[in-house]
């Protein structure tokens, strides 16, 4: 295998969090390389809804999601199984658009800026202060730090033996866009019997309807269209959306094997952004947010470290470290629990009931969810 080149930096993965933290490390000219899989644009399965915690960040970078279409949004609306509904504010609000589209946009904005790989990357190991990252296409590549971005679930995972992996989990996720009458404004959280479907619209002026379920819940039909006839209809509102709804994909995408359990932001001195350093409940509407705000912690850090002209590399793990849990763990703990009211019937009638009576409880909730404007 051939040594290819060596980098400063080499970014594994370009979702948010790689393509965020590429744009924001190549404003100090360093070498840097970004592996991804697919070619730009494409789709992935993904609620499509972002905070607007991140959206001075992203004028930093040079990226506007609103010249393509971006939709504001500023309400939310919850039902339970049933259809019992309850709407309210966004405290933040935010903004609707496909990873089609966000992604490419910040993708174009890196302007060859850094070098950028299309390849999978096989195996990362660290040895004598280097790093050796192997690729699919018998590429080698050599680096000082990397960064781990590559998602929910990869092969990286398994080669570096990371805990989560190693368990079985059992949520899946489906993800289709619809042409469908449905407000701009607004985000939807429906619930049905093992699981909850997210809609709200995007740049095209479709709705992104996106659901998680489990295996247990799902097994009974086995086919997608057969599901959503016979336990998402169950929740009016979701029986009028796929009865009514016009498909814009041959057929929706899927993801198995999604694992909310711990994981550690820097593992085997790689740093972790995104989801591949912890994923918060889809329920919550944050993760996209959280994949972007992380690789603003980890920039800073990592070049606050690098102006004092000398990185000690434990103590700038440490850091990062110790910022993200600061930053992100009450929300996932908060995000966990809240899943588990959702998905218990008789918590989730006793929580209907009370947010009836007091609605400021749900913007007190989704704050508990999201940050400040970073």
């Amino acid at each position: 295998m051939k040594i290819y080149k060596s980098y400063q930096i080499v970014i594994i993965g370009g979702g948010l969090a790689g393509l965020s933290a590429a744009l924001h490390l190549s404003q100090a000219n360093l070498d840097i390389l970004l592996i991804e899989k697919h070619p730009y644009p494409n789709h992935k399965v993904c609620g499509e809804y972002v905070s607007n915690e991140v959206l001075e960040y992203l004028d930093f970078l040079g990226v506007s999601p609103f010249e393509v279409g971006a939709k504001k949004i500023s309400n939310f609306e919850v039902s339970n199984t049933n259809g019992s509904l309850i709407k309210a504010e966004l405290p933040l609000g935010g903004f609707g658009i496909s990873r089609y589209a966000l992604d490419n946009l910040l993708y174009e904005a890196l302007d060859s800026k850094i070098d950028v790989v299309f390849d999978t990357v096989k195996s990362v190991t660290f040895s004598n202060e280097l790093f050796t990252i192997d690729t699919k296409n018998e590429i080698q590549f050599t680096s000082t730090y990397v960064v781990g971005a590559f998602g929910k679930r990869s092969n990286i995972d398994t080669f570096l033996g990371r805990q989560f992996i190693q368990n079985a989990s059992p949520w899946l996720a489906v993800k289709a866009h619809y042409t469908y009458d449905f407000p701009e404004d607004t985000v939807a959280l429906h619930n049905f019997v093992g699981g909850y479907c997210g809609l709200s619209k995007t740049e095209t002026d479709v709705v992104n309807a996106c659901y998680l379920t489990t295996y247990k819940s799902f097994k009974r039909f086995g086919k997608i269209p057969e599901f959503q006839e016979n336990v998402l209809a169950q929740n009016p509102y979701l029986k009028d959306f796929f009865e009514n709804a016009i498909p814009e994909f041959e057929k929706p995408l899927t993801i198995s094997q999604i694992s909310f359990e711990v994981k550690q932001p820097v593992e085997d001195h790689i740093f972790m952004l995104g989801d591949s350093a912890g994923l918060i409940h889809p329920l919550c509407g944050n993760g996209m947010a959280m994949a972007i705000h992380s690789a603003k912690l980890f920039s800073e850090v990592f070049l606050e470290a690098s102006a004092n002209g000398n990185i000690d590399r434990k103590e700038m793990e440490h850091n990062y470290e110790t910022l993200w849990k600061k930053t992100f763990s009450k929300r996932l703990k908060s995000g966990r629990k809240i899943q588990s009211l959702l998905l218990h019937p008789t918590a989730t009638r006793v929580g209907f009931s009370i947010a009836k009576l007091f609605p400021n409880i749900v913007p007190a909730v989704i704050k508990r969810t999201h940050g400040s404007t970073i």
